[in-house]
Formats: structure tokens, C-alpha cells, sequence
């Protein structure tokens, strides 16, 4: 760890407020396409784990399907240091892992598929439309847990990602590109988010 770099640990760690329990990380696919971008992920999610984060889910946003069981296989095999659960389109299983990643999974197919369901059982008789709340979404969220902190590398534009999830999230975007983003860019997003005070919508 450089100089820099340690002078950054060291202000984040005297600071008194928490790190972000869930940071989301968002990156796209070209973005992987890098030389080294797989091992830059690995350091990305353990320094995540290092500053006291407990869940990191990655979304890679896709534009050509074709290419995401390639995404799927690689990004399987990331050495992390919790488990991971990876999910693709078409997926319905929770996502329920420390390390959760989304390949292509857009939030509107992801509350469209939810919606489908919901009026599925409502159809059948099992649920009353009046009954319908937050709760009975978040259940059926393949990604159902929310990010406290959304990193966005490159660019200051969201992709189809986690919209119900993110709607309170802290979101933190640097004209870093991913092949370039380094632990003190980390760093310098987690006293970003130490400097803020969180409405949650209010």
C-alpha cells in the first residue's frame, strides 16, 4: 500500500461513522473485457470485505446476451473471500451469498417478472390485490437485499440496475474506468459516503 493510500485507511478508519454494510459494485461488460479485469474485481470485492462491508453484489450490465454464459463461467471462478451466487437473465433463485453477482439481470426484467407473479397468484385466488405491499416485492426479488452504497466506474449514467433495491442507496460515480480503478479510488468512494448524511427518501 502506497503512502496515499494508507493516509486514506487511516482517515477512514478514525472516522466514527460505519462503513456501508452492502456496497454494490456496477461495471459493464466491455468493462471485462480488459486485460487483468477479473483480478481487478477480485481486489475490488476483498477491499470491500477489508473495510468492513458485509455483502458486495456486482452488476454487469450486457448488451449482447450471447456473451454472458463467457461472463458466467469467468466470473464463477472468481477467487473471493466469502461465497458467491451468481445469476443470469431468466434466473429466479435468490440470490442469497455474501457476494452476489448479476449478469444481465436488468431491475425493470427483474420487477416485471416479480409483477407477472404477483398477478399470477392473484389470478389463481392465493392473494388479494388489497393485501399487496413492499413486502410481498422484496420477497420475490431474485437481488432482494438493498445496497447502502452504489459505485459506478466511468461514467455518471445508472444502467438497468437494481431499481427497486437502490431507490436509497448512496450513489458515488468516478470518471475512473474500471481498468484503472485502484484501492485508493476505492478508499477515496468510502469517504465520500463517510462525508454524507443519509435521508433514506426523507
Amino acid at each position: 500500500m502506497g503512502l496515499y493510500d494508507y493516509y486514506l485507511a487511516l482517515r477512514f478508519r478514525l472516522d466514527d461513522t460505519a462503513a456501508p454494510e452492502h456496497v454494490a459494485l456496477v461495471i459493464t461488460e466491455r468493462d471485462l473485457l480488459e486485460q487483468g479485469a477479473y483480478a481487478k474485481l477480485e481486489d475490488a470485492i476483498r477491499w470491500a470485505f477489508e473495510y468492513g462491508t458485509e455483502r458486495v453484489t456486482v452488476s454487469v450490465s450486457v448488451l449482447d446476451e450471447a456473451v454472458v454464459p463467457t461472463l458466467s463461467r469467468e466470473l464463477r471462478e472468481l477467487d473471493t473471500p466469502y461465497p458467491i451466487a451468481v445469476r443470469e437473465p431468466g434466473d429466479t433463485e435468490r440470490a442469497d451469498a455474501p457476494v452476489q453477482v448479476n449478469i444481465g439481470l436488468g431491475g425493470k426484467r427483474e420487477f416485471a417478472a416479480v409483477v407477472r407473479s404477483l398477478a399470477e397468484e392473484v389470478d389463481a385466488g392465493e392473494l388479494d390485490p388489497d393485501d399487496i405491499d413492499g413486502t410481498d416485492i422484496e420477497e420475490r426479488l431474485v437481488f432482494p437485499d438493498e445496497p447502502d452504497f452504489v459505485v459506478k466506474t466511468g461514467a455518471e449514467r445508472l444502467s438497468d440496475f437494481m431499481i427497486w433495491q437502490s431507490v436509497y442507496a448512496e450513489l458515488y460515480f468516478t470518471d475512473v474506468n474500471w481498468r484503472d480503478f485502484r484501492k485508493r479510488d476505492f478508499l477515496r468512494a468510502l469517504r465520500d459516503y463517510q462525508d454524507r448524511q443519509r435521508r433514506f427518501g426523507r
